[in-house]
């Protein structure tokens, strides 16, 4: 799951699904019309998406969140000190929580010049910006409304070297071809003494993935299904989520977990500026992916996009790892 993301959407505002917005009518149109229907999973994310998510990674079944934290706070405090970072340029920023972890690290080196949290919410970021200008004294702080998975370039910045981070995770969340061509945006904004942190989950038991996407309080199936709510409030849809049923499975071949909202019975859902949507019973609309990655496989999305590891620190249990990578 997306660890990063925000919240974007203005679940229950009746204007908006009056003129919704056209790149999300647009997205959502190509999506539901594909043999596998498809959406991405920035649209988990209205308020309700954005607790049950924050609920998701305390659930006991979700190892993500906790091991990337507890690497950050063991490794951060050497590694800044090593690279000597005066600038963090953060990519879906979020809250910022873990970025914390990091910008310590860098006020302890007497190096916390300037963070760029990168964003696809302007009123989150505002806040963001606001809260960590007052908590960290002297730093600057300078937020960059853009979305990620769209075409993008990382903005200049005047202090080096830098560290761009990706953290959560969420390369997982891209298809190959894609996650190369966000790695080679960052590389391409990389001076030689730059760096880019990313936070990567790893391969493991097909049982203990799995477990992770589908937690035994049902909390993973209600944050799926809030995708039907988003695309209703956003969209004035009239999808019922009681009829669609969360399917997360480990598909071994391409080494990721994908999450599916299954129709349980036929219908045909309005969709305003759409038309009727048919699903058959059975037929699924593909929510998320999450890739799993190991050593050899990130090595191979860096050398594409014009990286090399420097360094790859995963967990004891090789459950997450983080990796920094340097310009090849």
């Amino acid at each position: 799951m997306a660890e990063n993301a925000t919240t974007p959407w203005t679940s229950g505002s009746v204007a908006a699904y009056r003129r919704p917005d056209p790149r999300m009518l647009a997205e959502v149109a190509a999506g539901l019309a594909a043999p596998q229907k498809e959406l991405p999973p920035k649209y988990f994310y209205d308020h309700r998406g954005s607790e049950l998510f924050e609920e998701i990674t305390r659930l006991p079944e979700y190892y993500p969140t906790r091991t990337e934290r507890a690497l950050l706070q063991e490794w951060m405090p050497r590694l800044i000190a090593e690279l000597g970072t005066r600038s963090l340029i953060e990519l879906g920023a979020g809250s910022a929580e873990k970025s914390r972890i990091i910008l310590s690290a860098m006020r302890s080196a007497g190096t916390a010049n300037l963070y760029v949290p990168i964003d696809v919410s302007a009123s989150f970021l505002t806040e963001t910006a606001s809260r960590l200008r007052r908590e960290y004294s002297g730093l600057t702080v300078e937020p960059v409304v853009a979305d990620i998975a769209e075409e993008f370039s990382p903005p200049p910045i005047a202090f080096h070297p830098a560290l761009y981070a990706f953290l959560g995770g969420t390369i997982g969340n891209f298809y190959p071809p894609a996650a190369i061509r966000l790695l080679s945006r960052i590389r391409y904004a990389m001076r030689p003494e730059d760096r880019f942190l990313m936070g990567v989950d790893l391969r493991k038991s097909v049982a203990r993935i799995e477990a992770a996407y589908n937690d035994s309080q049902g909390v993973t199936a209600a944050f799926n299904r809030n995708m039907l709510l988003v695309l209703n409030h956003e969209l004035g849809a009239e999808f019922d989520p009681d009829t669609f049923e969360h399917r997360a499975f480990y598909e071994p071949v391409t080494h990721r977990i994908e999450m599916h909202l299954v129709s349980a019975v036929e219908q045909e859902v309005r969709v305003p500026g759409i038309g009727l949507v048919h699903f058959d019973r059975g037929e699924s609309l593909r929510t998320e992916i999450s890739c799993k990655h190991d050593r050899a496989s990130v090595a191979e999305l860096f050398s594409a996009a014009g990286m090399r590891i420097q360094f790859w620190r995963p967990d004891p249990e090789c459950l997450f790892a983080l990796v920094v990578g340097a310009r090849a």
